[in-house]
């Protein structure tokens, strides 16, 4: 049951006014104890501190260094890893824009990770975001429901 968890989940496992407050922190904590290895990558992390802290965005945003404690626990687990971009990256980026016609704006966001699924042969994506169902060689699953 492997795969990417995309910043929604995180920022949902760690605001608690959030009404996914309780299944995001669940699915987080059922990630950690299950076999298999679990991904992030660098833009997931730093989308996370970046939304984490910031006091127009966040309702209740975190202090740096609180925000980069949680994160510390994945990055630091057995479990999980980071998804970085080798030498594969432009090709499987190329790949991607080769199907995906005129893509603009905050996408690339996401097509940013999914060229780091292919490059390194991740299939399945844990997300609340919808945008990610437009890539149709990548599973996703929304673990909040």
């Amino acid at each position: 049951m492997s795969g990417v968890i995309d910043t929604n989940i995180l920022l949902y496992a760690v605001n608690v006014s959030a009404a996914e407050h309780k299944a995001a922190k669940s699915f987080l904590s059922s990630c950690g104890s299950q076999a298999g290895l679990w991904f992030l990558t660098e833009g997931i992390c730093y989308e996370f501190l970046r939304v984490a802290t910031h006091p127009r965005v966040f309702p209740s945003p975190m202090k740096a260094c609180e925000a980069m404690r949680f994160l510390d626990v994945l990055l630091k687990s057995r479990r999980f890893d980071v998804l970085t971009a080798g030498n594969g990256h432009w090709v499987c980026l190329r790949r991607l824009l080769d199907r995906k016609p005129q893509p603009s704006g905050n996408i690339f966001f996401d097509i940013r990770t999914v060229a780091l699924m292919h490059e390194h042969a991740v299939r399945k994506i844990y997300t609340a975001d919808t945008d990610f169902l437009q890539f149709a060689d990548i599973d996703v699953v929304n673990p909040l429901g």
